[in-house]
């Protein structure tokens, strides 16, 4: 099993709006790396679900992966913020993948808290110029924010 980072802003999709869904599908990566990044992602893979671009950005819970990556509808979609006028059903670079929900933190953990911590100093998200929406995390990184959820 594998571990993993996946970024949303909160009005897209929410821990609490995961919880509600039970499930949903994780769409509208585009930048090639995040790509295939969601192209490694195995069922069963865990990922912490981080709300970005809000008040309070930090790590909200953890998601599962429940489908591997497929193509991203959105891509074909004219009416999604996500269509790509170059993407086809025959050639959709874009791709998605399906998680459900694990686990709601009882506090976000900040993204402040999260670069005071000398085990996550090589996690991606704390380094300068990382604005990637997905992300690997390593078991030991895993481990260490786990702890500061408890």
């Amino acid at each position: 099993m594998a571990y993993w980072l996946m970024k949303s802003e909160p009005e897209e999709l929410s821990i609490e709006e995961l919880s509600r869904l039970s499930q949903a599908r994780w769409d509208g990566v585009r930048n090639y790396q995040a790509r295939n990044f969601l192209r490694a992602m195995s069922v069963g893979d865990e990922c912490f679900f981080y709300h970005s671009s809000c008040p309070q950005p930090g790590i909200a819970g953890v998601a599962r992966i429940i489908a591997a990556a497929y193509p991203d509808p959105t891509a074909l979609d004219p009416s999604s913020p996500y269509h790509d006028p170059k993407a086809s059903a025959d050639k959709n670079p874009w791709s998605a993948v399906d998680v459900a929900h694990v686990q709601t933190f009882r506090h976000v953990l900040s993204l402040g808290l999260l670069k005071q911590q000398a085990a996550l100093a090589e996690l991606p998200l704390v380094q300068k110029g990382s604005r990637l929406s997905v992300m690997p995390v390593s078991e030991a990184q895993w481990t260490a924010i786990m702890a500061l959820s408890a």
